[in-house]
């Protein structure tokens, strides 16, 4: 019997439609993973190293006389300017005019540096101007522990360490004034 071409047009075969090997899909979707966590940057946060003073049991706060020699005024004012000892500066000079006041002061351990930010002041110009005295400090601890270990401040023992400290100590005292209720920063 003829088949017609209309019952063989009907009569197709059934067709399979390939399946996809997803096995490794959840091996690649880790690696891309991992390729964009390790690849991408992360965006740090800037921040101040500070060791507090100890909580004393007695809390008992000291006056301590200091020659006005040995205090060296900054002023972060409401604009971000700087002001050293009531004159304008850089702050990208900040860091030698401390240098040289820690370095000359007739005291060096009693030296004070009076910090004093404007509450209106940015947060970054009150960074950078800490930066620029800690840059100082260490400055002088590392020319300090050259001369006297021949290495630098870092690479001093732990005692080395404390030696250069208790001759460059740092001395900061840090008030805000101004846009609001005053006290201590």
């Amino acid at each position: 019997m003829p088949v017609s071409i209309l019952q063989m047009i009907l009569r197709h075969t059934k067709r399979s439609v390939p399946q996809i090997n997803t096995t490794s899909t959840a091996d690649i979707s880790f690696i891309l993973l991992v390729f964009f966590l390790v690849m991408t940057s992360m965006d740090v946060d800037k921040g101040l190293m500070r060791t507090l003073p100890p909580v004393d049991a007695d809390d008992r706060q000291e006056a301590v006389d200091v020659a006005k020699s040995n205090v060296l005024s900054i002023e972060i004012t409401a604009g971000d300017g700087l002001l050293v000892d009531g004159r304008p500066l850089a702050v990208d000079r900040l860091r030698g005019r401390v240098a040289s006041f820690v370095a000359g002061a007739a005291d060096r351990r009693r030296h004070v540096i009076l910090l004093d930010v404007d509450r209106r002041a940015s947060y970054d110009s009150y960074f950078n101007v800490q930066n620029e005295i800690v840059a100082a400090y260490n400055a002088l601890r590392d020319s300090y522990a050259v001369r006297h270990y021949g290495r630098r401040y870092a690479a001093c023992t732990p005692e080395q360490r404390e030696a250069v400290r208790a001759c460059y100590p740092q001395r900061i005292t840090e008030t805000s004034a101004g846009g609001g209720e005053g006290g201590a920063r």
